[in-house]
């Protein structure tokens, strides 16, 4: 059942024991909406748990930073910017993906999984849409929440560069700055600020670039001996997804990361009137127009292959 902001509201005001749930590789958006969530709930006396089926970057740690999450029997079970169950992992899907009630998304590849779903396909983040939620619920947007919802505003929206950026996103950014978010702390850390570790992998992804249907395609693929080479791990490739797309003349730039099962994480970037999300659609995956996601199978060559077809594929189809 499709559900509206005031619904969603009345929801988390009249119930209690909460479970949080974000998607596997998790971003600033999931994270962010997540936490702030959590910490607005728990101020309203409410009990709140979260969990998510993978590692939490480093760069994430300080949203959770002092919020007392406790073990109780879970009642309510909620997902954040999850499109679909096979996004929560093996584990958390086999113990919870039939138990979401409420799922909270900007996905129009949504799979309408949970008895109730607030969808705003046209948000930017779903961390506006919680901003609003917790607006509507008349919570107290402290100075970490704000923080917490910055970065999920600026996450998903490339700092305000990539095509979703609206109107909106900056109204709430805004507010969000008034409320105390830290935002020259939040950019530069992931906008400004570069590991030596992190530096290494980018040198090696560019190294990797390859060109595709008359240059209008770029592909980089990041291996795990790269990860063993530069120092790094899975949770250090975000800011390479939008790198083939910033080259002269490239409508779809192409990220896909070796993942340790030995299938390849594709993030697609496009310009214009091609949809990203058609792209992974005919992959099995989804997204949003700008922005979006699929797994493929290896080895290496078989998933650049697969790819590229699709894209091809799209593109023949808006020539």
């Amino acid at each position: 059942m499709m559900i509206d902001i005031k619904e969603a509201a009345e929801y988390f005001i009249a119930n209690d024991n909460f479970l949080l749930l974000s998607h596997i590789r998790p971003d600033g958006d999931t994270l962010g909406s997540a936490a702030a969530l959590a910490r607005a709930l728990t101020a309203m006396g409410k009990r709140v748990n979260h969990l998510c089926g993978d590692t939490i970057g480093k760069d994430f740690e300080f949203m959770f930073d002092g919020l007392e999450l406790t073990e109780f029997e879970t009642s309510h079970v909620v997902a954040v910017d999850v499109a679909d169950t096979k996004l929560l992992g093996e584990e958390v899907k086999a113990k919870y993906g039939n138990r979401v009630e409420l799922c909270i998304d900007h996905h129009a590849s949504n799979c309408i999984y949970a008895q109730k779903t607030f969808l705003e396909q046209d948000s930017a983040s779903v961390a506006e849409m919680v901003y609003l939620l917790l607006c509507e619920m008349k919570a107290d947007i402290t100075p970490v929440i704000a923080s917490c919802l910055f970065t999920g505003v600026t996450t998903d929206t490339g700092c305000f560069r990539f095509s979703n950026t609206t109107l909106r996103t900056f109204e709430i950014a805004a507010e969000l700055v008034k409320a105390g978010a830290d935002s020259y702390g939040i950019i530069t850390t992931f906008f400004e600020t570069k590991t030596k570790n992190f530096a290494a992998l980018e040198r090696l992804a560019l190294d990797s670039m390859k060109f595709f249907l008359d240059d209008r395609c770029a592909v980089i693929c990041i291996t795990r001996d790269m990860f063993e080479k530069s120092g790094t791990d899975e949770t250090q490739t975000d800011r390479l997804s939008n790198l083939p797309r910033q080259i002269e003349g490239v409508l779809v730039g192409v990220m896909i990361k070796e993942l340790k099962t030995g299938e390849f994480k594709a993030s697609v970037r496009t310009h214009g009137d091609v949809k990203a999300s058609e792209i992974c659609a005919l992959l099995g995956g989804g997204g949003h127009a700008g922005a979006a996601a699929c797994t493929v199978d290896g080895p290496k060559e078989h998933a650049i292959n697969a790819l590229v077809n699709a894209v091809e594929s799209v593109l023949n189809r808006n020539d």
